[in-house]
């Protein structure tokens, strides 16, 4: 994946990290027409994120998969830094 969407991911699932999200929330944040830019198409696909039903409602969270990828994410950054 590019650097651009790795990075949106991160941006994506962090926000999701802090507690699960209605459905409507994340797709008035997330969703784009962008063909370039298809972050939640892509954290669906790699099974980061899941659709569920909370009280009737139907929310999103972040899965073990996406919880990965942020640890992934946060040690390569510390790495990064580190090697400056």
């Amino acid at each position: 994946m590019s650097a651009t969407i790795d990075a949106l991911l991160h941006d994506m699932l962090a926000w999701l990290a802090v507690g699960p999200r209605s459905y409507d929330e994340v797709m008035d944040a997330w969703r784009t027409s962008c063909p370039r830019l298809p972050v939640w198409e892509d954290a669906i696909d790699l099974g980061y994120v899941e659709q569920t039903v909370q009280d009737r409602r139907p929310m999103v969270r972040i899965t073990a998969a996406g919880r990965a990828f942020l640890t992934r994410c946060q040690r390569d950054s510390a790495a990064r830094a580190s090697a400056v």
